[in-house]
């Protein structure tokens, strides 16, 4: 490729990333930021996870959410990825089953009104909603973060925030963006007229 048609992809890639942004279902943000400083003033417990780069992103979230938001703060969230845990899972994925590899450790700690955020870019992949689906059942509040229409995880949980895309690697780089502005959302709420430059 020559310069020019890079720099044309890298273009194109940017403004249709802004196109993106200026979509954003900001109500359903709301709604998010709302749930987790419940789950924080209740002392509930908040469970992320995802696979491939939705994974990263909950790992991404948990270290922002934890660290972040309460290192100087004596009240903590309580915030746990699901996919952290390596060993865990490959244990579940090889004794019974890939899709249950959330839902399986979910069941150790998890309590009535506890906070499961289910991430996954197709809306579909069948352990986050399994591990989902099992803590609405289960007295727990969910929230999905999915591209390409919701997937069956929109449809499932009390709060969807659907990235409107059907480029995966798009709809991931929202789903950061999202978690970015969570915790600085939440931690300005903690931090009344700290500047949002100094979450780091």
């Amino acid at each position: 490729m020559t310069n020019n048609s890079i720099h044309n992809q890298a273009r194109g890639y940017l403004q249709e990333l802004n196109r993106i942004l200026e979509r954003l279902d900001l109500e359903s943000f709301g709604k998010i930021v709302d749930f987790f400083l419940r789950a924080y003033q209740e002392g509930a417990r908040i469970f992320t996870m995802g696979n491939g780069g939705s994974g990263a992103t909950a790992s991404h979230l948990a270290c922002d959410i934890n660290k972040g938001c309460c290192l100087d703060l004596d009240k903590k969230f309580k915030l746990l990825c699901l996919n952290d845990n390596l060993p865990t899972m490959m244990a579940v994925a090889n004794d019974i089953a890939y899709e249950e590899v959330f839902r399986v450790p979910l069941q150790n700690f998890f309590v009535p009104g506890d906070l499961v955020l289910g991430i996954s870019g197709s809306g579909n992949s069948e352990n986050v909603l399994r591990a989902v689906e099992w803590a609405k059942k289960n007295g727990g509040i969910t929230i999905g973060l999915s591209g390409f229409g919701g997937g069956r995880l929109s449809g499932l949980v009390d709060v969807a925030l659907v990235v409107p895309s059907n480029d995966m690697q798009k709809v991931e780089d929202v789903h950061l963006v999202v978690c970015h502005m969570l915790m600085q959302a939440l931690r300005g709420q903690l931090h009344p007229g700290e500047k949002p430059e100094l979450c780091a």
